[in-house]
């Protein structure tokens, strides 16, 4: 089958583009950050730790440190935001770009097919899933945006979501709601989420599951209290309520795991779910501007894409009138043009974290995050809004000041040298991340920080 490029230019430039993807791996950009910084420096103020640059010891975490270029003057609580390259990722993005400069036909036609295959294959070898099942987007919304506004919602059916999801998910049926007309409701898990517990949670949204609901919207860990969800008790809650339903019928359980992505050790089947979608620029410190969507092979039927995909199929399809195939995560990845020195580098994120260990990145996160929650309780005037239990909580901490608003908090934590966040919700609360890129001393160091 003819890849996109091939296709539509059918040039000879693939064999000159091999050569120059050969050069492109040991020649110019190969030792270049993202932003084209040479690999070990940074581009802000304050030192670089000792050792930036040098290869990878996966066992040590000052090695992981040492990765990325990210000065020292600062704790990175707020890496979940939008995070740094760590240098495979950096390097590969460097070698994509300088390829695509030099040479960008033949870049392009030697490139694109194999480096997409690379990005889904390294996704379902981290996620332990088949590749065909995996999509590619730019971020998480847009993944929401696709699969919400492309799941088949019959008249008659409903949707049901919950009051603590984020703007995206919530924005996505809105406009769908506008669009089709397609009922969506909304279920309270918890009212306060430092006591959320999983049978409250289980409960309170099975209550709300009737024969017209067709969706379950979730998020797995909440960006606004920091709540984890457990997705597996809800999946076999819905299995439950599909009983005696035919395939097209059943409720479809998708889930945003933004923030779960890359801090939780599970393989997607065991979690239970129909589908998944996640940005990979925040926990995973994948290229920025890129995310997945994952489905089972059985629920793709399910969705219609938007978005006309840059794959053989669809092209067959187009030059010979044929009507579209049944979807998968390939014929669901939007087509065009996209900034592809970073998706393409995408593969090495999910390598890194496998390289290191998906368990051992995740005891990492949780070990800071309860420290981080058990000190944080300890302080007078402090209440903390997170979960204290691991199994309902990540890597997200929530806490309050009292008599100080967050953003007076976040402030007096900059100058102490510690990064954090707001939560961007109508009830706002202080937010940090403990992650590969922190310590357990830096962790230590917030607590005294906040002491004062």
């Amino acid at each position: 089958m003819l890849s996109r490029r091939a296709f539509l230019t059918r040039t000879s430039a693939a064999a000159g583009g091999l050569a120059l993807a050969a050069a492109g791996c040991s020649g110019d950009g190969a030792d270049g950050d993202a932003e084209g910084n040479p690999s070990g420096t940074g581009s802000g103020s304050g030192t670089t730790a000792a050792g930036r640059g040098a290869d990878l010891d996966p066992t040590d975490w000052a090695s992981v440190r040492a990765q990325f270029p990210l000065t020292d003057d600062v704790a990175r609580f707020a890496a979940f935001v939008l995070a740094a390259h760590p240098r495979p990722v950096a390097d590969a993005i460097a070698r994509h770009r300088a390829g695509l400069d030099e040479d960008t036909e033949a870049y392009l036609a030697a490139t694109e097919t194999e480096a997409e295959t690379a990005v889904r294959d390294a996704a379902a070898a981290y996620l332990g899933v088949d590749a065909a099942e995996v999509g590619l987007t730019d971020s998480t919304t847009m993944g929401l945006g696709l699969l919400y506004g492309g799941l088949r919602v019959p008249a008659g059916r409903e949707v049901l979501t919950t009051e603590h999801d984020f703007f995206s998910t919530h924005q996505a049926w809105a406009l769908r709601a506008a669009r089709d007309g397609v009922t969506v409701r909304r279920a309270r898990l918890y009212d306060d989420p430092a006591s959320a517990t999983a049978d409250e949670v289980v409960g309170r949204l099975m209550a709300q599951v009737t024969p017209a609901t067709r969706v379950v919207a979730v998020t797995w860990v909440h960006s606004g209290t920091g709540v984890k969800l457990p997705v597996r008790a809800i999946a076999d809650g819905l299995a439950g309520a599909n009983a005696g339903r035919a395939p097209d019928d059943r409720a479809l359980l998708c889930v945003d795991a933004v923030h779960a992505l890359g801090v939780e050790d599970v393989d997607l089947p065991d979690l239970g779910c129909d589908f998944l979608v996640a940005g990979t620029h925040k926990w995973l410190f994948g290229p920025r501007g890129t995310g997945i969507v994952w489905g089972r092979a059985d629920a793709w039927g399910q969705v219609d894409a938007a978005v006309p995909a840059f794959e053989p199929s669809s092209f067959g399809e187009w030059r010979n009138g044929l009507p579209p195939a049944p979807m998968d995560g390939w014929r669901f990845t939007p087509g065009g043009y996209h900034s592809f020195e970073h998706r393409w580098a995408l593969a090495e994120a999910f390598a890194f974290h496998r390289e290191i260990g998906r368990d051992r990145v995740a005891a990492r996160v949780a070990e800071q995050a309860t420290a981080l929650k058990a000190g944080l309780a300890e302080i007078d005037g402090i209440t903390v809004v997170t979960p204290a239990d691991p199994a309902m909580s990540a890597g997200i901490v929530c806490f309050d000041v009292e008599g100080a608003d967050p953003p007076t908090v976040l402030g007096r934590m900059a100058d102490a040298g510690y990064q954090g966040s707001v939560t961007p919700y109508a009830t706002a609360h202080v937010r940090v991340g403990p992650s590969i890129v922190t310590s357990p001393d830096e962790v230590d160091g917030l607590l005294e920080a906040l002491r004062g």
